[in-house]
Order: structure tokens, then C-alpha cells, then sequence
């Protein structure tokens, strides 16, 4: 089984490009266009034109296929496309594959994106609606009919099950969104830019789904973020300072279902993310205390705290303390809850700001970032270091 030994694919392509419409509520555009604009922003970005991409990555949820985003981007031929599935836990997983992709010859310069009006057009948020029967869908009928119907609703059953076992309250959870308005707050490219909130904010906001507050919750986005992944030999030409891809992982826990794993043995943690875990620990040979900055996926905070437990850095129960403490900077573009929801991948970009050194919180010398992928789903992770 690959994720009991160490893989070769970590120092051998990098993250060379970064590019992102604006983070709005209302794009007024299609979300083709939106993907466009930001693949032709990280190529700017990477001194790359539209004829040296030879493949494309993306999200299978996307509504803009890898070949018409091409045709659309001036890009010619590809020798390489493809998609990966489960919604946010498939942002590391498009680098992952850009990387194997370069790593091997199959192609040279690999466009990573995603795009779409998740305010102004389906709000994820709404929960499931319409949907085709399949085998997969088909484990949502054991948790609709009981009034499990949205993302909250889901995330609420686990969260409910974590604070009860460590004997918290819902105020744990707050620690993680004060620590992201608090970065968003800095950001101009954030929705949240210049409105950081404190702890007594957080548990006056509204109940959403107990014991989730509407500050507990990711905000809804239209926009697109690409990323631009070549070998580590061509990116030392480019550009910009690359971001080297130390370790990529993907990982699906046992019993796993698409955000509601509620038959597990247990339901305080997230398996599927110790799976990414302790790949991305063996093949880069890092360990917690060697992390300089974390990029957790927050759609919702109970699950940032979870990933810190999952990854080693504190002990069971022990995230909120280790959140509140800020023994590890957290999510410094405001993540999801501050910046904007990008199913993650502005959170990616994030990550090669700061080996860049040119984020807009940024941490002196950050030499190593982790970031994850979606929680609650089969999802991904990488971690980020500075070339040499």
C-alpha cells in the first residue's frame, strides 16, 4: 500500500505561477471567463504565455471542462488533462497531478484552476436540491430524511460529538475564526478586509446549525485562482522564486463517505486527513515543529481544529488551546472564512506567498508550509518549501 512508504515525486516540481480574479459576491460574469482571467494571471505571473501550458487540472465539480478553458485561453496543444473528484478536498489533489504529470515527462507546464459563482450562481451552502441517483449520492439517504440537508448540518453532528468528548462549549471554535479575520483584516484582497471580529463577536453570532454559529461557517464566493506547476529544473528559470512541492498527498479514510462518516468507530476526528498526514510527514521527512506556516481548510472551523490533532500538532482536545495560543500561524490570507471560498485553492496561493516572501501577513522566514485540501470528504494536502 503507497501511503505506508515514502514516494519520490517530493523536489521534483514546483508551483511557479499564482493568479486570482477578485474575490466578490457578484462576479457579472460566466464562470468560463472567470477561469480564463485567472489562468492568464498566473501565467503573467510566471513570465509564461498561453503556448508553453502542454496540460490542465481542475475540480470534477467544475463547469468549465480543462479542453474549453484551453480553447478559450489561447492555449494549443495538451498532452496532458484531467479532474479530480469530492468538491474541496480535490484542491492539493490538482497540484498532486500536475506534479506527477511534469515529474514524468507526460507534460511540461500544467495549469491548475478553479472558477465559479458560488454567491451569484449555486450557493453550495443551500445544501443538496437536485441530484441524479448514484451509488454515491446514494449514502445521503440515510442522513436527508432526518433533516441532515447542508454542509452545516453535516459538520454540526461531528462538532457536536468533538466538543462533547473534550467537554468543550461552542466558544472553542471561535478562536479559529478571530484568528482568520484577523489576517483577512490585512488583506485587501479579502472580503473581510479591514473587519477583524473578537471572541465575544464569534458567540454572539446567530446559530446556524447547533453547535455552529454563522461565524463558525466559510463565506460564499464568485471568482477563480490558478496555479501554474513546472519541474523544479525549468522553474529555477522562471519568473518568479518557485514553491517547491515537498510532499502531495491524497488520502480516504475507512468506512469514508462525502461528509457524512457518521458510522465510523468514532467522530472526532478526521481519518481521511491522517491518511494525507502521515504521507506528507514520510515522504518529506518533516515533522510538526518544522511547519512555519499552516494553510487548513476552514469551510467550517471545528474541522481546522481537528486537522491540527490529525497532523500532530497538539494532542486530542488540545486545538483550541494550541489555536488560541498561536503557536503556529493560521491560514494568514484569512482563509476561507476571511478571504474568500475558492474550495481551497486561494489557499494554495497563499502558501507560495509566503515561501516568496510577499504575503500580506507575512511570517519572517517561512521556509515550510503546510496546506490542506477539504475535510469531511476524501481530500489532499501539500506541503510548500523554498527552493535550495
Amino acid at each position: 500500500m503507497s501511503a505506508r512508504v515514502r514516494d519520490d515525486l517530493g523536489g521534483r516540481a514546483a508551483i511557479v505561477g499564482i493568479g486570482a480574479t477578485e474575490f466578490s459576491k457578484d462576479s457579472g460574469r460566466s464562470e468560463l471567463k472567470l477561469a480564463v482571467e485567472a489562468v492568464h494571471a498566473a501565467l503573467d505571473d510566471a513570465g509564461l504565455t498561453p503556448a508553453d501550458v502542454d496540460g490542465m487540472v481542475t475540480f470534477t465539480m467544475d463547469t468549465s471542462p480543462e479542453i474549453t478553458v484551453a480553447q478559450a485561453a489561447g492555449i494549443g496543444e495538451l498532452s496532458f488533462f484531467s479532474r479530480i473528484h469530492y468538491g474541496g478536498g480535490a484542491a492539493c489533489a490538482t497540484v498532486q497531478q500536475a506534479a506527477l504529470a511534469v515529474a514524468t515527462g507526460v507534460a511540461e507546464v500544467v495549469v491548475c484552476y478553479r472558477a465559479f459563482n458560488e454567491r451569484s450562481g449555486r450557493r453550495f451552502g443551500s445544501g443538496v436540491q437536485q441530484r441524479e441517483p448514484s451509488a454515491e449520492g446514494a449514502a445521503l439517504g440515510w442522513s436527508l430524511p432526518w433533516g441532515l440537508l447542508t454542509p452545516a448540518s453535516w459538520v454540526a453532528m461531528t462538532a457536536q460529538r468533538y466538543l462533547h468528548t473534550y467537554h468543550l462549549t461552542p466558544e472553542a471554535f471561535g478562536h479559529v475564526a478571530v484568528t482568520g479575520r484577523r489576517y483577512a483584516a490585512n488583506n485587501p484582497a479579502a472580503y473581510f478586509h479591514g473587519r477583524p471580529i473578537t471572541l465575544a463577536d464569534h458567540a454572539a453570532s446567530r446559530w446556524i446549525v447547533e453547535p455552529l454559529r454563522l461565524l463558525d461557517c466559510c463565506q460564499e464566493t464568485d471568482g477563480g485562482q490558478a496555479l501554474v506547476v513546472t519541474t523544479t529544473e525549468r522553474a529555477r528559470d522562471l519568473r518568479r522564486k518557485p514553491a517547491v512541492i515537498t510532499a502531495a498527498a491524497q488520502g480516504a479514510g475507512r468506512r469514508q463517505e462525502g461528509m457524512t462518516s457518521f458510522y465510523r468507530d468514532g467522530l472526532t476526528g478526521l481519518p481521511e486527513m491522517d491518511v494525507v498526514a502521515r504521507q506528507l510527514w514520510r515522504t518529506s521527512g518533516l515533522r510538526p515543529s518544522d511547519i512555519d506556516v499552516g494553510i487548513l481548510y476552514d469551510h467550517f472551523t471545528p474541522f481546522v481544529l481537528m486537522q491540527l490533532e490529525e497532523f500532530g500538532f497538539c494532542g486530542p482536545g488540545e486545538a483550541a488551546d494550541f489555536t488560541a495560543a498561536g503557536a503556529l500561524p493560521l491560514n494568514t490570507h484569512g482563509g476561507q472564512l476571511g478571504e474568500a471560498y475558492l474550495h481551497g485553492m486561494n489557499g494554495i496561493a497563499e502558501g507560495v506567498r509566503q515561501l516568496r516572501g510577499t504575503s500580506v501577513n507575512q511570517i519572517p522566514g517561512a521556509g515550510h508550509v503546510l496546506v490542506t485540501a477539504g475535510t469531511g470528504v476524501p481530500t489532499s494536502g501539500l506541503i510548500l518549501g523554498a527552493d535550495g
